[in-house]
């Protein structure tokens, strides 16, 4: 696991930790998170923990992935709230064209709660979506909500002077395993 970090380190972020992983075989993309915080130090969205698929699902704690294929303009950004919440979109450009990605109609993940670890994994297959013999660009990435604080933004790398997902220049390349 990769760690992830805060795009502005804040003394109330000292005892957080996030790790992510993915892992591109077969058309099959599957993505880990592994957070570490004290309870109180994160807002936790609401919800009965079914699977619902919801907009703006960033404004508070969520976990979300950004993919695309290597030279093309349009990409996919997943998010996934520990409240059971998901949406996947596709956007034709940088942030252009915001919309639900057709043909994915459900994204079941895992979510595995302790009393200061939070783990949330999915599988997804992009078969129809990407050729799944070539590479991936890819960004883990979180927006985590303290209830005191607000929303601090995690990443594999920051890629500008100011918190910002969407940018390509965060995304790493992901070879597809054999």
């Amino acid at each position: 696991m990769q760690r992830l970090y805060p795009f502005e380190p804040q003394p109330w972020l000292a005892g957080v930790q996030l790790r992510g992983s993915a892992h591109w075989q077969g058309g099959i993309l599957s993505v880990c998170f592994a957070l570490q915080a004290p309870h109180a130090a994160l807002k936790r969205p609401g919800g009965c923990g079914e699977l619902y698929r919801r907009d703006g699902l960033w404004q508070s704690t969520c976990f979300e992935t950004f993919l695309a294929a290597p030279g093309q303009e349009a990409y996919w950004e997943i998010n996934l709230s520990p409240n059971g919440d998901w949406n996947v979109y596709a956007l034709s450009a940088y942030r252009q064209n915001l919309k639900p990605a057709a043909g994915i109609k459900a994204l079941p993940y895992c979510l595995r709660a302790l009393d200061e670890e939070l783990q949330i994994s999915f599988q997804l297959n992009l078969c129809s979506l990407l050729n799944p013999a070539a590479p991936l660009e890819l960004c883990l990435t979180a927006v985590l909500d303290d209830p005191e604080h607000g929303c601090s933004y995690w990443a594999w790398r920051h890629g500008g002077a100011e918190p910002d997902f969407h940018r390509r220049a965060s995304f790493q390349l992901l070879e597809p395993s054999a």
